[in-house]
C-alpha cells in the first residue's frame, strides 16, 4: 500500500530504501579518483582525476538529495530509523578514529625509537632526524589551532540556537563555522607552500604530510557537510525536534577539532626540532 507521498507503507518502523544507483556510481568514482592520483604521480596526466572528482561530487549531491527527500516524507524516518542513523554516524566516527591511529602509531614509533629510522645507534639517533627543519609551533600551526577551536565554539552556538528555535543565530553560527573551515584550509595551503621539506624527504616529512594532509581532507569534507546544513537551515528544514543532519555534522566537526589538537601537540609542538625561519 502506498502513502500520499508515493512511498509504500509498512507494518514495521524501519525504512526500506528504494533501489539506488549512487552506491555503484560512488564506488566507480572513488576508484577513478585514486587512479587519477596515481596517473598524476607517474604520468602527469590529470584527466582521470577530473572524471573521478566529478563522479564523487555528483554522488554526494544526488545521494544527499535523495536522503533529504526521504527525511521530508512523512513516516519514513521513524524514531527507530533516526536511532539507527545515530548509531551509524557513531560507528563511522569510530572508524575514522582508528584511521588516524595508524598515522599516530607510525609517528610515535619513529619518534620514540629514532634509531629505527636509519639503523643508527640509539645514543646518536634523534627525532626529528638530523638536518630536518620543522615549523615554528607558535606560528601558523597555533593560528590554525585557534581557528579550529573557535569553529568548535560557533558550531556549538549554532546547535544551541537550533534547540531554542533561534533561526537567526543558527544561520549566523553555521556561517561563521563554514567561514572558519575555509580559513583553516587556506592557511594549511600556505603552510604546505612554505614547508622546509618535501614529501619524499624522509620518514618525518612522509608522516607529517600524511597525517596533516588527511586531516586537511577531513576539514574540507566537514566544511562541505556544514555548508549543506547551512543551506538547509536557510530553507527552514531543521526543527528543534528533528535535525539529525546538523547534529551529525557537528559531531564530525568536533572529531576533526580533537584530531587537530593531537596533531598540534604531538607533531608541531612536542616533535619540533630545528625551526625553519622564513
Amino acid at each position: 500500500m502506498a502513502s500520499e507521498t508515493g512511498h509504500p507503507t509498512y507494518k514495521h518502523p524501519y525504512h526500506l530504501v528504494d533501489p539506488s544507483p549512487w552506491p555503484l556510481l560512488g564506488a566507480f568514482a572513488g576508484g577513478a579518483l585514486v587512479l587519477g592520483i596515481i596517473m598524476i604521480a607517474h604520468y602527469d596526466s590529470w584527466w582521470m582525476l577530473g572524471v573521478g572528482l566529478a563522479g564523487v561530487l555528483a554522488t554526494m549531491f544526488f545521494w544527499w538529495r535523495d536522503i533529504l527527500k526521504e527525511s521530508a516524507a512523512k513516516g519514513l524516518h521513524s524514531p527507530v530509523v533516526r536511532l539507527g542513523l545515530r548509531y551509524g554516524m557513531i560507528l563511522f566516527i569510530a572508524s575514522e578514529v582508528m584511521f588516524f591511529v595508524a598515522f599516530f602509531w607510525a609517528y610515535f614509533h619513529f619518534a620514540l625509537f629514532p634509531d629505527h629510522v636509519s639503523g643508527s645507534a640509539a645514543a646518536t639517533a634523534v627525532w626529528p632526524p638530523a638536518g630536518t627543519l620543522t615549523f615554528d609551533p607558535l606560528g601558523l600551526p597555533l593560528l590554525n589551532t585557534l581557528i579550529l577551536l573557535l569553529s568548535g565554539c560557533t558550531v556549538t552556538w549554532a546547535h544551541h540556537a537550533l534547540l531554542e528555535n533561534d533561526r537567526r543565530s543558527l544561520i549566523l553560527g553555521l556561517s561563521l563555522t563554514v567561514f572558519l573551515g575555509v580559513f583553516f584550509t587556506f592557511f594549511q595551503v600556505v603552510e604546505y607552500m612554505e614547508a622546509p621539506f618535501q614529501f619524499t624527504g624522509g620518514v618525518y616529512p612522509s608522516v607529517f604530510f600524511l597525517a596533516t594532509g588527511f586531516h586537511g581532507f577531513h576539514v574540507i569534507v566537514g566544511t562541505i557537510f556544514l555548508a549543506v546544513c547551512l543551506i538547509r537551515a536557510i530553507r527552514g528544514q531543521f526543527t528543534p525536534e528533528k535535525h539529525f543532519g546538523f547534529e551529525a555534522a557537528a559531531w564530525y566537526w568536533h572529531f576533526v577539532d580533537v584530531v587537530w589538537l593531537f596533531l598540534f601537540v604531538s607533531i608541531y609542538w612536542w616533535g619540533a626540532g630545528e625551526i625553519a625561519h622564513h
